[in-house]
């Protein structure tokens, strides 16, 4: 069955419409410049309003180890989600002892990882844009036959300009088994819509 993330969770009406649908994870933005973002006491009581179901994620840009551990003093988080090159995401797990998934941006294949350089799992989305002030897909989709044949050697999720209306094309050209939704299920910048949530999870299940 296909997984899925809903990221940028930074709202009740958004955490709940992720349990709700069965989402597999949910992300919550530590990096004070995106729109989604939240601080680790915010994150914990949105977390607090439901225990157990999806497992939650902190994903960081270039955090100092302080900043990792803030947050899992506020919360439990069962992966961080990490902006950084593959020594400092070893040496992250090394110090907290909590999976990381590395985030990959890709142009061309020689860009995916051949190698997992001690990462959990991956999330495979396009290079930011030129002028981006964030890392990550922006809203833009990946070229999805760049992933197709690539033999991941590690857990991987597909991101990057995904919504309800091209996900289940998204996992049969890429090969995909998980995916990562953030602008794609929102109502507005930033704003998460149940309604768009539950037809995510529900066209990536179907696929």
């Amino acid at each position: 069955m296909i997984r899925v993330k809903v990221c940028g969770i930074a709202s009740a009406e958004g955490f709940d419409a992720a349990v709700a649908a069965g989402a597999d994870w949910i992300g919550f933005v530590f990096f004070p410049a995106s729109p989604r973002a939240v601080t680790p006491a915010q994150a914990a009581a949105l977390s607090a309003r439901h225990a157990g179901g999806p497992r939650r994620v902190g994903l960081f840009v270039a955090p100092r180890d302080d900043d990792v551990a803030s947050a899992l003093a506020a919360l439990p988080l069962d992966v961080l989600q990490l902006y950084v090159d593959a020594p400092r995401a070893a040496a992250l797990r090394a110090r907290f002892g909590v999976p990381v998934w590395r985030a990959v941006g890709v142009a061309s294949p020689a860009d995916l990882p051949s190698e997992a350089q001690g990462a959990d799992g991956f999330v495979i989305e396009p290079k930011p844009p030129p002028g981006a002030t964030r890392p990550g897909g922006n809203a833009m989709a990946l070229d999805w036959s760049l992933t197709n044949g690539w033999r991941a050697p590690a857990l991987w999720l597909l991101a990057g300009g995904l919504t309800a209306e091209n996900v289940a094309a998204a996992i049969r050209a890429s090969g995909a088994t998980a995916v990562d939704v953030s602008s794609g299920v929102e109502r507005a910048r930033g704003a998460k819509d149940a309604g768009l949530i539950a037809a995510f999870v529900a066209a990536a299940r179907a696929a």
